[in-house]
């Protein structure tokens, strides 16, 4: 989720409180201790006591690299700050920060994982912070997905988030949630079932295969900004909430435009814009419509334009994401 999940992003998707907590895109270490500003550009929720989003939903602060003591002394400071949860990258596929020895490269070898999410640890615990991590199930196969799971719980993790994925698998489906259910069957804390959960069914699937009581939502909340809100609606009721409107989709996204063009040029606002549309048009035919529509656009108040025309399906949309709201 890097370039993705900026302090916005997250304000945005948490308003309407569905989310138990969120996660900061990773803040780079390498071997020395980072300034102040680093981690508020990263982390501006440091600001506030609780670390938390607008509506209160806390904010974990990430942490990627494989220096041990490097990172336990950047966790240190980060909580001086006002971190109150400190999370380690393992998942992290990208080529560039896997060659300059970060994110899923330490699966190769559980015992790095340990040292790393040892030093972390204690370094935090006389702080009374907790460290966790997230993994894949590997770097090129699965043959370590469960020594790295059990080496990050044996360093002192109170949670482990799994990505359902090796880092050669990247992205691509499918996610093996049971894989998930084998780690889980061998750890003693929480494990959390992560990767290709776009719907209310595939969140009832990856709880099924992993056995996994939370899920973690990347991608997915982008896709749909009522992704959590649908999965919460359920858990309480047992209903099904109607399909995401076409209006709740670009009110997000003219929200979040809004507020970026603010410290922003439009013209990177709109790139921004494009990138969370594209994530959308996948899993709904109307925002395929408008992507194609405004894929060409460059002025920021033309693009908005596009998203929001007035159109009897957007009355029809207002009445529905009306009705969800009031659920």
């Amino acid at each position: 989720m890097e370039g993705v999940i900026d302090v916005v992003t997250r304000d945005l998707l948490s308003a309407d409180g569905a989310l138990d907590w969120t996660v900061t895109e990773f803040v780079r270490v390498v071997d020395a201790r980072l300034p102040a500003r680093v981690f508020l550009r990263h982390c501006p929720e440091l600001k506030h006591a609780t670390c938390a989003t607008s509506n209160g939903t806390p904010v974990h602060l990430q942490l990627l690299g494989s220096d041990p003591e490097a990172l336990a002394a950047n966790a240190v400071h980060a909580e001086a700050l006002g971190a109150r949860q400190v999370d380690l990258n393992f998942g992290c596929p990208a080529k560039t920060v896997n060659r300059h020895d970060g994110g899923a490269s330490l699966l190769r070898d559980p015992e790095r994982v340990y040292r790393v999410v040892r030093a972390v640890h204690e370094a935090l615990t006389p702080l009374g912070i907790d460290v966790t991590a997230k993994v894949r199930l590997g770097f090129d196969d699965k043959q370590l997905a469960l020594a790295c799971a059990e080496a990050a719980e044996a360093g002192g993790a109170a949670s482990l988030v799994v990505h359902a994925r090796t880092r050669r698998e990247g992205y691509r489906p499918p996610a093996h949630w049971e894989w998930i259910g084998r780690i889980r069957a061998r750890l003693t804390i929480p494990v959390i079932a992560n990767g290709d959960i776009w719907t209310l069914e595939d969140y009832w699937k990856a709880r099924t295969l992993s056995g996994c009581t939370d899920v973690m939502l990347g991608r997915g909340m982008l896709a749909d900004p009522w992704l959590a809100r649908r999965i919460k609606h359920w858990q309480r009721t047992g209903e099904h909430l109607p399909e995401t409107p076409w209006a709740a989709r670009a009110e997000v996204l003219t929200a979040y435009a809004q507020r970026m063009r603010m410290h922003l040029p439009e013209k990177i606002v709109v790139s921004l814009l494009k990138q969370w549309l594209n994530q959308m048009r996948g899993r709904d035919d109307e925002a395929a419509r408008r992507f194609t529509a405004l894929r060409r656009r460059t002025e920021l108040q033309a693009f908005l334009d596009g998203l929001t025309p007035v159109m009897q399906d957007d009355i029809s949309s207002r009445q529905g994401i009306a009705i969800g709201m009031n659920d």
